[in-house]
């Protein structure tokens, strides 16, 4: 990792003094300041943030998203409020999902009585399909 400036006064003038915590650890020759440098974050593919936002608009918690997905619930908050996502809220509607193959999905669809009644949406997850489906709560 490359440091720029101390944290301290913005100066370019450091030497390396020590390690600490397994990181180098920096004096600042200016103000005597010492410092380590952050840690990069790993980066997550852009597209399972989509497919996360995707999955919470359609109703899914974050902690099911967490299950299917492999992401932290964490970064799934964190990303809806970073993107200020806004789910919209229905009390005469429920959602519920399926993780399917390809055929487990189209046996699903042979059955009429799978698509009457409901909306549907499949969604691809690498080698397999989530179908979310939405009904009427019945009275």
């Amino acid at each position: 990792m490359v440091v720029d400036l101390c944290p301290n006064c913005s100066s370019n003038t450091y030497v390396k003094s020590g390690i600490v915590k397994d990181r180098q650890r920096y004096k600042c020759k200016k103000c005597g300041y010492f410092f380590t440098v952050n840690k990069v974050g790993k980066k997550i593919d852009s597209y399972y943030v989509n497919k996360a936002l995707q999955l919470y608009l359609e109703g899914l918690s974050y902690r099911e998203i967490e299950r299917i997905l492999g992401v932290s619930h964490v970064s799934i908050s964190n990303w809806v409020k970073k993107y200020t996502i806004k789910r919209p809220y229905s009390f005469e509607y429920h959602s519920t999902y399926k993780i399917l193959n390809a055929n487990e999905l189209a046996n699903y669809f042979a059955d009429k009585k799978n698509i009457i009644g409901a909306g549907t949406i499949v969604t691809e997850l690498g080698d397999k399909y989530m179908l979310i489906r939405w009904e009427r709560f019945k009275e």
